[in-house]
């Protein structure tokens, strides 16, 4: 994928535009991006909400998953774990992944996350799954119902 093609999937989901996620560098093992610190984007004690730290580690993995595979797979976050060290005030945040496993399910990521002085803020494991899209048969319309259990009678 190009640098434009990344930054194009960074910024063609909404909630990413929103807190202004912006691809910041390409590494061979993930990306950095980053955002800055907006007055919206603070909790009530005035530092940056943790959420927009979660967010953008899960963004940094979830891109990094995307360039992997040349943009031709569908993945969702499963779990994300988060570590926050200290409170950012002011400036950008940076996120910067490091792809640790691609397997045929899961993918598993894990995200530095710095402010703008280099200072250590948080870190974070993200894991997500590969959605599998079914095959299409014409003609049949998919059911949404699970099959029933067995029984565990005896």
């Amino acid at each position: 994928m190009t640098l434009r093609q990344i930054s194009d999937v960074l910024t063609k989901v909404p909630f990413n535009a929103l807190l202004g996620m912006r691809l910041y560098r390409v590494h061979r093992d993930g990306i950095t991006i980053d955002c800055t610190l907006r007055d919206d984007l603070r909790n009530s004690a005035g530092v940056a909400h943790g959420g927009v730290a979660a967010a953008i580690a899960d963004a940094a993995v979830g891109i990094a998953i995307q360039r992997h595979f040349g943009g031709g797979r569908r993945i969702t976050t499963v779990e994300l774990k988060i570590n926050y060290f200290l409170p950012v005030t002011e400036g950008r945040i940076f996120a910067r992944s490091h792809l640790l496993r691609i397997g045929s399910t899961l993918c598993v990521g894990n995200v530095d996350l710095t402010d703008e002085h280099g200072r250590a803020i948080g870190t974070a494991i993200v894991t997500y799954m590969i959605i599998n899209v079914p095959a299409v048969v014409p003609g049949v319309v998919p059911s949404a119902r699970r099959a029933p259990r067995p029984s565990r009678e005896r």
